[in-house]
């Protein structure tokens, strides 16, 4: 892998990966737990107010709301809202299987994300875990109900 002896990244808290662009962040169930325990308020509540439903065809996937300009829901004047609690997809970035895929992809990300190539090393071994846990990180879906004829 072009990563055998690690990547420099250190956030920069510019917050373009949690704005400026449409996207999803997908969820898993333990995704929603943290999230609404963050929040101090039940699952359910939790869904209802700062998720959307994905069409996915026989089913949805679930994803966190966006403002109007964006922005996730959560980011604030001060950064995440839920920080301690915020989506796996949104602690293991930018070590997603896309990015670090090579290192065409790696510097091309660069050009959004000015925390690539600056900071401490991030280990192969520390990048292999975040690729795992992003693997084990199963979406939340919901089936859709069959429509009767």
């Amino acid at each position: 892998m072009f990563y055998d002896s690690g990547l420099s990244f250190e956030c920069q808290r510019c917050r373009y990966c949690c704005s400026s662009e449409p996207g999803y962040v997908f969820l898993s169930e333990k995704d929603i737990e943290n999230a609404s325990e963050a929040l101090s308020i039940p699952k359910e509540e939790f869904l209802a107010l700062y998720t959307r439903d994905v069409d996915y065809g026989l089913y949805y996937m679930v994803s966190l709301k966006e403002k109007d300009n964006y922005d996730c829901i959560f980011l604030s004047d001060k950064g995440c809202s839920i920080y301690n609690g915020r989506p796996l997809q949104c602690r293991t970035y930018p070590f997603w299987p896309s990015i670090v895929e090579n290192r065409a992809n790696w510097e091309s990300e660069k050009k959004s994300c000015p925390g690539i190539g600056k900071g401490c090393i991030v280990s192969k071994e520390e990048i292999d875990e975040m690729l795992q846990q992003g693997n084990r990180n199963i979406p939340f879906v919901k089936m859709k109900k069959k429509k009767h004829i």
